[in-house]
């Protein structure tokens, strides 16, 4: 059963989807916070992974990013990773006055920019028991360096100068400056390569567009984007567990390597053989392996040890 709630970030609503087993539990459930890619929403990928765990019996929810989607926040289309960690922090908050909800028995899980905005909200927030990511990466090593992580340095500087001056303009009230996130059509895209290419087939047709989705970021997400460290932090998430799920084809897949490499504690890595970056998005064949992963982690480390 799917319920719409609001919570409290930082003093903005949030809105989110809380879902819930069907059938009468014998007790307080163990409960997951699900994060959705930057520039989606809940009704996308989020969702699907929030339903497909409800199912296996966990309370999950998943939230709209404040300034995004359905959820407070001005400007429109602002990614600001310190509120995004916040997002995360404030939904396990509401799930522990949830009475369904067992308040020690909560995991969390992100995908793709969220996998990696969960291991820096999961390294402070000790509520967090089990940790799991889908096709993470780090927002910042992404506009840094680029997907494959061999991007020209020139190009982040070209960005973080046109954020300058986009802020600049903003203070003379020439009104908020944004910039485009995907190509106008197919041919484009192509021409941007695979990763380019992947987004804009999930984002952009039928696949899974949603008008909730952002298209565009305003350019003050770019000197808050450049300097964050998804796995500045890592080493705190010990002794709790990380689970992260990769396509064996993803051209960011050396991300979540690196973040596996720096994480102490018990965590394991799981190859999607064959999957790129947003196959684990919504693709059967690539989500039920991975849903079927996280069930068995998420049962085991969010076990009711009383």
């Amino acid at each position: 059963m799917r319920t719409d709630i609001t919570f409290l970030s930082a003093g903005l609503e949030l809105a989110g989807h809380l879902y819930t087993p069907g059938g009468a539990a014998a007790g307080p459930c163990p409960a997951i916070v699900v994060g959705h890619p930057g520039s989606g929403v809940k009704e996308q990928t989020s969702g699907l992974y929030a339903r497909r765990l409800a199912e296996e019996g966990f309370v999950t929810l998943a939230f709209d990013a404040a300034f995004q989607g359905e959820s407070e926040g001005e400007p429109r289309g602002l990614e600001d990773p310190a509120h995004r960690v916040e997002d995360f922090k404030a939904a396990v908050s509401f799930l522990t006055t949830r009475e369904e909800i067992a308040p020690d028995r909560i995991g969390a899980l992100g995908i793709c920019a969220s996998g990696g905005y969960v291991l820096a909200a999961a390294a402070a927030d000790r509520r967090v028991r089990a940790i799991g990511t889908v096709s993470a990466v780090d927002i910042a090593r992404q506009f840094r360096t680029g997907a494959d992580g061999t991007q020209d340095p020139a190009v982040i500087r070209g960005m973080l100068q046109a954020a300058s001056a986009a802020r600049s303009a903003e203070a003379r009230g020439e009104g908020v400056q944004s910039f485009t996130l995907f190509p106008g059509t197919e041919e484009e895209a192509r021409r941007g390569g695979p990763h380019v290419f992947e987004g804009w087939e999930y984002y952009c047709t039928t696949r899974a567009q949603h008008p909730r989705s952002a298209r565009t970021l305003t350019w003050s997400s770019i000197d808050r984007i450049v300097a964050f460290d998804a796995f500045r932090s890592l080493e705190l998430l010990a002794p709790r567990p990380l689970l992260m799920i990769v396509g064996r084809s993803a051209v960011t897949s050396w991300m979540s390597v690196e973040a596996f490499q720096k994480a102490p504690g018990p965590k394991e890595l799981l190859w999607i053989d064959g999957a790129v970056h947003t196959d684990l998005y919504d693709k059967d064949a690539y989500v039920t392996p991975a849903v079927a992963k996280l069930t068995t982690f998420f049962t085991e480390q969010l076990a009711d040890t009383q």
